[in-house]
Protein backbone atom coordinates (compact mmCIF):
# COMPACT_ATOMS: atom_id res chain seq x y z
CA UNK A 1 0.00 0.00 0.00
CA UNK A 2 1.25 3.46 -1.15
CA UNK A 3 1.71 6.71 1.21
CA UNK A 4 -1.68 7.95 -0.51
CA UNK A 5 -3.38 4.52 0.42
CA UNK A 6 -1.48 4.75 4.08
CA UNK A 7 -3.05 8.32 4.56
CA UNK A 8 -7.01 7.66 2.79
CA UNK A 9 -6.63 4.24 5.69
CA UNK A 10 -5.44 6.44 8.98
CA UNK A 11 -8.03 9.44 7.72
CA UNK A 12 -10.50 6.35 7.62
CA UNK A 13 -9.77 4.89 10.99
CA UNK A 14 -9.51 8.62 12.58
CA UNK A 15 -13.38 9.44 11.05
CA UNK A 16 -14.18 6.11 12.86
CA UNK A 17 -13.26 7.33 16.23
CA UNK A 18 -14.95 10.61 15.62
CA UNK A 19 -18.00 9.31 15.05
CA UNK A 20 -17.58 6.80 17.83
CA UNK A 21 -16.63 9.89 19.59
CA UNK A 22 -20.32 11.69 18.49
CA UNK A 23 -22.34 9.01 19.54
CA UNK A 24 -20.89 9.56 23.21
CA UNK A 25 -22.18 13.03 22.97
CA UNK A 26 -26.03 11.57 24.05
CA UNK A 27 -24.65 9.69 26.73
CA UNK A 28 -22.48 12.90 27.95
CA UNK A 29 -25.49 14.87 28.52
CA UNK A 30 -27.58 12.34 29.94
CA UNK A 31 -24.94 11.52 32.36
CA UNK A 32 -23.88 14.89 33.13
CA UNK A 33 -28.13 16.02 34.09
CA UNK A 34 -28.20 13.41 36.25
CA UNK A 35 -24.58 14.14 38.28
CA UNK A 36 -25.97 17.74 38.14
CA UNK A 37 -29.45 16.55 39.20
CA UNK A 38 -27.68 14.61 42.09
CA UNK A 39 -25.82 17.43 43.37
CA UNK A 40 -28.61 19.78 43.55
CA UNK A 41 -30.37 17.04 45.89
CA UNK A 42 -27.03 16.40 48.01
CA UNK A 43 -28.65 18.94 50.53
CA UNK A 44 -30.79 16.07 51.49
CA UNK A 45 -30.15 12.60 52.58
CA UNK A 46 -31.52 11.24 49.10
CA UNK A 47 -28.85 13.46 47.02
CA UNK A 48 -26.21 12.05 49.44
CA UNK A 49 -26.96 8.60 48.52
CA UNK A 50 -27.06 8.89 44.88
CA UNK A 51 -24.50 10.94 44.43
CA UNK A 52 -21.64 8.46 44.50
CA UNK A 53 -24.09 6.10 42.10
CA UNK A 54 -24.37 9.42 39.56
CA UNK A 55 -20.53 9.66 39.57
CA UNK A 56 -20.21 5.89 38.92
CA UNK A 57 -22.49 6.78 35.32
CA UNK A 58 -19.87 9.80 34.90
CA UNK A 59 -17.01 7.23 35.29
CA UNK A 60 -18.62 4.55 32.82
CA UNK A 61 -18.84 7.09 29.89
CA UNK A 62 -15.61 8.42 30.89
CA UNK A 63 -13.81 5.09 30.86
CA UNK A 64 -15.39 4.37 27.31
CA UNK A 65 -13.54 7.85 26.32
CA UNK A 66 -10.04 6.77 27.78
CA UNK A 67 -10.63 3.24 25.91
CA UNK A 68 -11.16 5.32 22.59
CA UNK A 69 -8.55 7.79 23.44
CA UNK A 70 -5.73 4.99 24.36
CA UNK A 71 -6.43 3.23 20.81
CA UNK A 72 -5.24 6.48 19.02
CA UNK A 73 -2.44 7.47 20.80
CA UNK A 74 -1.26 3.88 21.02
CA UNK A 75 -1.03 4.08 24.93
CA UNK A 76 -3.15 3.64 27.74
CA UNK A 77 -5.11 6.41 29.36
CA UNK A 78 -6.09 5.74 33.19
CA UNK A 79 -7.16 7.01 36.21
CA UNK A 80 -7.32 6.11 39.97
CA UNK A 81 -10.44 6.99 41.43
CA UNK A 82 -10.45 7.56 45.48
CA UNK A 83 -11.82 4.89 47.64
CA UNK A 84 -15.41 4.38 48.55
CA UNK A 85 -16.83 2.81 51.82
CA UNK A 86 -19.85 3.84 54.16
CA UNK A 87 -23.42 5.59 53.11
CA UNK A 88 -22.69 9.47 53.57
CA UNK A 89 -18.53 8.93 53.46
CA UNK A 90 -18.78 7.64 50.08
CA UNK A 91 -21.10 10.88 49.40
CA UNK A 92 -17.93 12.94 51.08
CA UNK A 93 -14.98 10.98 49.61
CA UNK A 94 -16.81 11.21 46.10
CA UNK A 95 -17.33 14.89 46.24
CA UNK A 96 -13.50 15.21 47.13
CA UNK A 97 -12.24 12.88 44.62
CA UNK A 98 -10.53 15.45 41.93
CA UNK A 99 -11.05 12.71 39.43
CA UNK A 100 -15.16 12.85 40.02
CA UNK A 101 -14.60 16.48 39.02
CA UNK A 102 -12.42 15.94 36.14
CA UNK A 103 -15.30 13.23 34.22
CA UNK A 104 -17.83 15.55 34.78
CA UNK A 105 -15.99 18.91 33.43
CA UNK A 106 -14.97 16.53 30.52
CA UNK A 107 -18.82 15.50 29.81
CA UNK A 108 -19.12 19.05 29.52
CA UNK A 109 -16.62 20.08 27.30
CA UNK A 110 -17.16 16.72 25.29
CA UNK A 111 -20.86 18.04 24.52
CA UNK A 112 -18.97 20.82 22.68
CA UNK A 113 -15.94 19.44 21.02
CA UNK A 114 -17.50 16.07 20.11
CA UNK A 115 -19.97 17.31 17.83
CA UNK A 116 -17.82 19.63 16.56
CA UNK A 117 -14.53 17.71 15.65
CA UNK A 118 -16.72 14.91 13.82
CA UNK A 119 -18.77 17.86 12.15
CA UNK A 120 -15.63 18.93 10.68
CA UNK A 121 -14.05 15.68 9.59
CA UNK A 122 -17.74 14.61 7.65
CA UNK A 123 -17.72 18.57 6.09
CA UNK A 124 -14.78 17.57 4.55
CA UNK A 125 -16.21 13.70 3.34
CA UNK A 126 -19.07 15.42 2.45
CA UNK A 127 -17.09 17.72 0.27
CA UNK A 128 -15.26 15.26 -1.33
CA UNK A 129 -18.93 13.44 -1.92
CA UNK A 130 -20.42 16.43 -3.45
CA UNK A 131 -16.86 16.90 -5.84
CA UNK A 132 -17.52 13.36 -7.14
CA UNK A 133 -21.29 14.14 -7.80
CA UNK A 134 -21.04 17.29 -9.24
CA UNK A 135 -19.95 16.30 -12.84
CA UNK A 136 -23.49 14.34 -12.82
CA UNK A 137 -25.89 17.12 -12.00
CA UNK A 138 -24.33 20.41 -12.57
CA UNK A 139 -26.49 20.84 -15.68
CA UNK A 140 -29.70 20.33 -13.67
CA UNK A 141 -32.14 22.73 -13.47
CA UNK A 142 -31.27 23.66 -9.97
CA UNK A 143 -30.25 27.67 -8.28
CA UNK A 144 -27.31 28.67 -9.54
CA UNK A 145 -25.48 28.94 -5.93
CA UNK A 146 -25.97 25.09 -5.73
CA UNK A 147 -23.76 24.58 -8.30
CA UNK A 148 -21.32 27.03 -7.15
CA UNK A 149 -17.49 25.80 -6.38
CA UNK A 150 -15.30 27.85 -4.47
CA UNK A 151 -16.69 30.83 -5.83
CA UNK A 152 -16.75 29.41 -9.24
CA UNK A 153 -20.46 28.79 -11.38
CA UNK A 154 -19.81 25.52 -12.70
CA UNK A 155 -21.83 26.15 -16.10
CA UNK A 156 -20.10 24.25 -18.75
CA UNK A 157 -18.26 20.97 -19.53
CA UNK A 158 -14.56 22.93 -19.46
CA UNK A 159 -15.05 23.87 -15.95
CA UNK A 160 -16.21 20.84 -14.61
CA UNK A 161 -12.87 19.07 -15.85
CA UNK A 162 -10.74 21.95 -14.66
CA UNK A 163 -12.36 23.24 -11.31
CA UNK A 164 -13.83 20.31 -9.95
CA UNK A 165 -10.91 17.91 -10.23
CA UNK A 166 -8.38 21.51 -8.63
CA UNK A 167 -11.17 21.68 -5.94
CA UNK A 168 -11.24 17.19 -4.92
CA UNK A 169 -7.34 17.31 -4.42
CA UNK A 170 -7.12 20.39 -2.29
CA UNK A 171 -10.23 18.89 -0.24
CA UNK A 172 -8.41 15.50 -0.10
CA UNK A 173 -5.30 17.23 1.12
CA UNK A 174 -6.80 18.96 3.80
CA UNK A 175 -8.83 15.82 4.57
CA UNK A 176 -6.22 13.13 4.32
CA UNK A 177 -3.77 15.62 6.61
CA UNK A 178 -6.58 16.98 8.65
CA UNK A 179 -8.68 14.61 9.87
CA UNK A 180 -6.27 12.03 11.89
CA UNK A 181 -5.34 15.74 13.63
CA UNK A 182 -8.39 16.11 14.68
CA UNK A 183 -8.87 12.52 15.85
CA UNK A 184 -5.61 13.12 17.49
CA UNK A 185 -6.72 16.43 19.00
CA UNK A 186 -9.87 14.59 20.68
CA UNK A 187 -7.60 11.71 22.56
CA UNK A 188 -5.42 14.34 23.91
CA UNK A 189 -8.04 16.78 25.23
CA UNK A 190 -9.69 13.45 26.34
CA UNK A 191 -6.06 12.23 28.08
CA UNK A 192 -5.19 16.14 29.34
CA UNK A 193 -8.75 16.05 30.98
CA UNK A 194 -9.80 12.48 31.83
CA UNK A 195 -6.39 11.22 32.87
CA UNK A 196 -4.52 11.47 36.21
CA UNK A 197 -2.58 14.12 36.36
CA UNK A 198 1.44 13.07 36.12
CA UNK A 199 2.57 14.93 39.08
CA UNK A 200 -0.15 13.18 40.66
CA UNK A 201 0.79 9.92 39.33
CA UNK A 202 4.45 10.33 40.39
CA UNK A 203 3.16 11.32 44.07
CA UNK A 204 1.03 7.65 43.77
CA UNK A 205 4.04 5.88 42.38
CA UNK A 206 6.26 7.28 45.50
CA UNK A 207 4.16 6.38 47.94
CA UNK A 208 3.96 2.72 45.91
CA UNK A 209 7.49 2.59 46.36
CA UNK A 210 7.49 3.53 49.56
CA UNK A 211 5.63 1.07 50.04
CA UNK A 212 7.34 -2.17 48.57
CA UNK A 213 10.83 -1.06 50.00
CA UNK A 214 9.18 -1.32 53.51
CA UNK A 215 7.81 -4.60 52.96
CA UNK A 216 11.34 -5.45 51.05
CA UNK A 217 12.89 -4.30 54.31
CA UNK A 218 10.63 -6.12 56.61
CA UNK A 219 11.56 -9.37 54.23
CA UNK A 220 14.87 -8.40 54.87
CA UNK A 221 14.72 -8.16 58.18
CA UNK A 222 13.19 -11.50 58.75
CA UNK A 223 15.62 -13.04 56.28
CA UNK A 224 18.38 -12.27 58.40
CA UNK A 225 16.87 -13.12 61.97
CA UNK A 226 16.39 -16.74 60.64
CA UNK A 227 19.35 -17.07 59.29
CA UNK A 228 20.59 -15.35 62.65
CA UNK A 229 18.40 -18.08 64.48
CA UNK A 230 19.32 -20.82 62.36
CA UNK A 231 23.11 -20.13 62.94
CA UNK A 232 22.58 -19.55 66.56
CA UNK A 233 20.44 -22.85 67.34
CA UNK A 234 21.53 -25.17 65.02
CA UNK A 235 25.04 -24.94 63.29
CA UNK A 236 26.72 -22.98 66.64
CA UNK A 237 25.57 -25.17 69.09
CA UNK A 238 26.80 -28.10 67.12
CA UNK A 239 30.17 -26.47 66.18
CA UNK A 240 30.31 -25.59 69.75
CA UNK A 241 29.95 -29.48 70.55
CA UNK A 242 32.01 -30.78 68.27
CA UNK A 243 35.01 -28.69 70.02
CA UNK A 244 34.08 -29.82 73.29
CA UNK A 245 34.39 -33.34 72.29
CA UNK A 246 37.63 -32.78 70.42
CA UNK A 247 38.78 -31.36 73.74
CA UNK A 248 38.12 -34.01 75.77
CA UNK A 249 39.38 -36.33 73.48
CA UNK A 250 42.58 -34.50 72.95
CA UNK A 251 43.18 -34.67 76.84
CA UNK A 252 42.40 -38.60 76.68
CA UNK A 253 44.32 -39.32 73.97
CA UNK A 254 47.22 -40.52 76.57
CA UNK A 255 45.49 -42.09 78.88
CA UNK A 256 42.78 -43.99 76.99
CA UNK A 257 42.85 -43.63 73.45
CA UNK A 258 39.93 -45.79 72.79
CA UNK A 259 37.39 -43.67 74.38
CA UNK A 260 39.30 -40.44 72.68
CA UNK A 261 39.03 -42.14 68.87
CA UNK A 262 35.47 -42.67 69.57
CA UNK A 263 34.64 -39.19 70.70
CA UNK A 264 36.64 -37.88 67.50
CA UNK A 265 34.36 -40.15 65.62
CA UNK A 266 31.36 -38.52 67.00
CA UNK A 267 32.55 -34.99 66.24
CA UNK A 268 33.05 -36.22 62.22
CA UNK A 269 29.71 -37.27 62.58
CA UNK A 270 28.07 -34.01 63.69
CA UNK A 271 31.00 -31.86 61.57
CA UNK A 272 28.97 -33.91 58.79
CA UNK A 273 25.68 -32.53 59.92
CA UNK A 274 26.85 -29.88 60.51
CA UNK A 275 27.64 -29.17 56.79
CA UNK A 276 24.64 -30.69 55.86
CA UNK A 277 22.73 -28.01 57.98
CA UNK A 278 24.90 -24.75 56.55
CA UNK A 279 24.15 -26.17 53.40
CA UNK A 280 20.54 -25.72 53.90
CA UNK A 281 20.51 -22.56 55.36
CA UNK A 282 23.00 -21.42 52.14
CA UNK A 283 20.11 -23.03 50.05
CA UNK A 284 17.99 -21.11 51.73
CA UNK A 285 20.08 -17.61 50.88
CA UNK A 286 20.71 -18.50 47.01
CA UNK A 287 19.89 -22.45 45.78
CA UNK A 288 23.17 -23.33 44.23
CA UNK A 289 21.10 -24.84 41.81
CA UNK A 290 19.88 -22.15 40.17
CA UNK A 291 23.93 -21.63 39.16
CA UNK A 292 23.98 -24.98 37.85
CA UNK A 293 21.12 -25.71 36.26
CA UNK A 294 19.31 -21.96 35.87
CA UNK A 295 15.97 -21.29 36.57
CA UNK A 296 14.10 -24.00 34.24
CA UNK A 297 16.17 -26.71 35.98
CA UNK A 298 15.78 -25.28 39.52
CA UNK A 299 12.23 -25.84 38.44
CA UNK A 300 12.03 -28.79 37.72
CA UNK A 301 13.88 -29.76 40.51
CA UNK A 302 10.89 -28.19 43.02
CA UNK A 303 8.31 -30.23 40.85
CA UNK A 304 10.22 -33.52 40.95
CA UNK A 305 10.18 -33.15 44.54
CA UNK A 306 6.46 -32.10 45.02
CA UNK A 307 4.06 -35.04 46.53
CA UNK A 308 1.46 -33.61 43.51
CA UNK A 309 2.19 -34.82 40.27
CA UNK A 310 3.48 -31.35 38.43
CA UNK A 311 3.89 -30.70 34.83
CA UNK A 312 6.13 -27.94 33.78
CA UNK A 313 6.93 -25.61 30.78
CA UNK A 314 10.16 -23.14 30.52
CA UNK A 315 9.14 -21.60 26.99
CA UNK A 316 12.98 -21.13 26.14
CA UNK A 317 13.64 -19.12 29.51
CA UNK A 318 17.11 -18.69 29.29
CA UNK A 319 19.41 -17.06 32.32
CA UNK A 320 18.05 -13.98 33.99
CA UNK A 321 19.39 -11.61 36.36
CA UNK A 322 20.29 -13.72 40.09
CA UNK A 323 17.70 -11.70 42.20
CA UNK A 324 15.24 -12.37 39.54
CA UNK A 325 15.83 -15.92 39.16
CA UNK A 326 16.07 -16.22 43.23
CA UNK A 327 13.06 -14.50 43.63
CA UNK A 328 11.08 -16.75 40.78
CA UNK A 329 12.70 -19.82 42.48
CA UNK A 330 11.22 -19.27 46.01
CA UNK A 331 7.63 -18.07 44.30
CA UNK A 332 7.12 -21.37 42.99
CA UNK A 333 8.79 -23.16 45.84
CA UNK A 334 6.18 -21.52 48.08
CA UNK A 335 3.42 -22.05 45.93
CA UNK A 336 3.84 -25.74 45.61
CA UNK A 337 4.12 -26.18 49.17
CA UNK A 338 0.82 -24.46 49.66
CA UNK A 339 -0.73 -26.92 46.55
CA UNK A 340 0.61 -29.98 48.33
CA UNK A 341 -0.48 -28.24 52.09
CA UNK A 342 -3.61 -26.94 51.14
CA UNK A 343 -5.21 -27.40 47.62
CA UNK A 344 -6.14 -31.27 47.84
CA UNK A 345 -5.66 -31.22 44.49
CA UNK A 346 -4.38 -34.47 42.17
CA UNK A 347 -2.29 -32.13 39.66
CA UNK A 348 -1.06 -29.14 39.33
CA UNK A 349 1.54 -27.01 36.10
CA UNK A 350 4.17 -24.54 36.30
CA UNK A 351 4.91 -22.41 33.42
CA UNK A 352 7.36 -20.19 32.39
CA UNK A 353 7.55 -17.24 30.30
CA UNK A 354 9.25 -14.40 29.10
CA UNK A 355 7.69 -11.50 27.30
CA UNK A 356 9.30 -8.07 26.21
CA UNK A 357 7.61 -4.63 26.29
CA UNK A 358 8.33 -1.20 26.30
CA UNK A 359 9.16 -1.38 29.93
CA UNK A 360 11.46 -4.33 29.10
CA UNK A 361 11.47 -7.77 29.69
CA UNK A 362 9.32 -9.29 32.32
CA UNK A 363 9.27 -12.94 33.85
CA UNK A 364 5.57 -14.61 34.30
CA UNK A 365 5.11 -17.14 36.77
CA UNK A 366 1.85 -19.03 36.11
CA UNK A 367 1.21 -21.62 39.04
CA UNK A 368 -2.31 -23.88 38.30
CA UNK A 369 -3.90 -26.80 40.68
CA UNK A 370 -6.54 -28.39 40.12
CA UNK A 371 -8.11 -28.78 43.65
CA UNK A 372 -10.63 -27.08 45.72
CA UNK A 373 -9.82 -23.46 45.53
CA UNK A 374 -11.02 -20.75 47.72
CA UNK A 375 -7.52 -20.09 48.28
CA UNK A 376 -7.27 -17.04 50.92
CA UNK A 377 -4.11 -14.57 51.66
CA UNK A 378 -5.20 -14.18 54.99
CA UNK A 379 -5.41 -18.00 56.14
CA UNK A 380 -1.76 -17.83 56.29
CA UNK A 381 1.73 -16.11 55.58
CA UNK A 382 2.29 -18.22 52.12
CA UNK A 383 0.51 -16.17 49.69
CA UNK A 384 1.17 -12.91 51.49
CA UNK A 385 5.14 -13.67 51.25
CA UNK A 386 5.04 -14.24 47.50
CA UNK A 387 3.00 -10.67 47.23
CA UNK A 388 5.75 -8.84 48.88
CA UNK A 389 8.89 -11.00 47.35
CA UNK A 390 6.85 -9.64 44.76
CA UNK A 391 6.40 -6.12 45.60
CA UNK A 392 9.72 -5.87 46.85
CA UNK A 393 10.83 -6.19 42.74
CA UNK A 394 8.02 -4.01 41.66
CA UNK A 395 6.16 -6.89 40.07
CA UNK A 396 2.78 -8.03 40.22
CA UNK A 397 0.89 -10.30 41.67
CA UNK A 398 -2.94 -11.92 40.87
CA UNK A 399 -4.87 -14.86 42.24
CA UNK A 400 -7.67 -16.17 41.02
CA UNK A 401 -9.14 -19.38 43.50
CA UNK A 402 -13.03 -19.87 42.69
CA UNK A 403 -14.55 -22.15 45.26
CA UNK A 404 -14.57 -25.71 43.35
CA UNK A 405 -11.25 -24.55 41.72
CA UNK A 406 -8.90 -24.33 39.67
CA UNK A 407 -6.64 -22.32 41.17
CA UNK A 408 -4.17 -19.70 39.51
CA UNK A 409 -1.41 -17.43 40.84
CA UNK A 410 0.23 -15.17 38.14
CA UNK A 411 3.72 -13.91 39.37
CA UNK A 412 5.01 -11.29 36.73
CA UNK A 413 9.03 -9.73 37.51
CA UNK A 414 10.70 -7.44 35.64
CA UNK A 415 13.82 -8.79 34.30
CA UNK A 416 15.65 -5.51 33.77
Amino acid sequence: MGGIGRRVVRAARATGHLVLSLLLVPLCVLALLQFVLALLLSVTFVGLLLLPYAARVNRGVAELARRLASKVLDRPVTARYGPRSGVLNRARLTLNDPVTWRDAGWLALHILTGVALPALALALWAGLGFDLSLPIWWWAPLPEHVVNLAGVSIDSWFRVVTVVPVHFAAVAAVALLGIPWLALADAHLARLVLATPERVRLAERVAELTETRAAALDAHGAELRRIERDLHDGAQARLVSIAMRLGIAERMMATDPDQAAELVSEARQSTEETMTELRGIIRGMYPPILADRGLPGAVAALAARCPVPVTTATDGVGRLPAAVEAAAYFVVAEALTNVAKHSGASSASVRLSVRQNDEGGWLTVLITDDGRGAADEAGGTGLAGIRRRAAAFDGRTDLASPPGGPTTLTVELPCR
